[in-house]
């Protein structure tokens, strides 16, 4: 089985993207608990101001703090890590490719020629699942791509080799 997924076609990079390093990846979504939690849509200015009153609310009482040295300071939940199942949104990495104006979807292929076909707006709710309870999809991975509502949580699409832009 090969691990790479490539990003193909109409785009402005072409991008190669290794499911096995994303379990140190901030944006993972744990999806245990990602299709049964209720999400709340927030406008991101409202957020930024949120978020920098308590910067500015935490500095003023503490004083300034700097970021994380060379040693990291960062704290992994290691098990956490060995034992939960996770996914990363495909947005992410469809932004940094950078499909070309004229592009209005993208085919997902599959092993034994199977395709998969979405608009570029429903692509950006894919999910692409990489880890069953801390172990890796090596059966029918590399990844499994998920709804971003969830409907084929139970029957995902399997045995991904590479995205195609067009």
């Amino acid at each position: 089985m090969e691990t790479i997924i490539p990003i193909k076609g109409a785009v402005a990079f072409q991008l190669t993207l290794d499911p096995t390093v994303w379990i140190f990846d901030d944006r993972k979504l744990d999806l245990t608990t990602y299709f049964t939690s209720q999400s709340v849509e927030e406008d991101m200015d409202i957020k930024y101001m949120r978020e920098v009153g308590a910067h500015w609310s935490r500095e003023i009482m503490e004083g300034a703090t700097f970021p994380p040295t060379l040693k990291s300071e960062r704290k992994f939940d290691r098990k956490g890590m060995e034992t939960g199942t996770f996914g990363i949104e495909l947005s992410h990495f469809l932004k940094n490719a950078e499909p070309k104006p004229e592009a209005t979807k993208i085919v997902i292929e599959c092993q034994e020629n199977k395709e998969y076909s979405f608009t570029l707006e429903e692509a950006k709710t894919l999910i692409f699942k990489y880890s069953q309870d801390g172990k890796p999809l090596v059966e029918d991975g590399p990844v499994h791509v998920l709804l971003g509502d969830g409907s084929n949580v139970h029957e995902p699409i399997t045995h991904v080799t590479a995205i195609r832009v067009e």
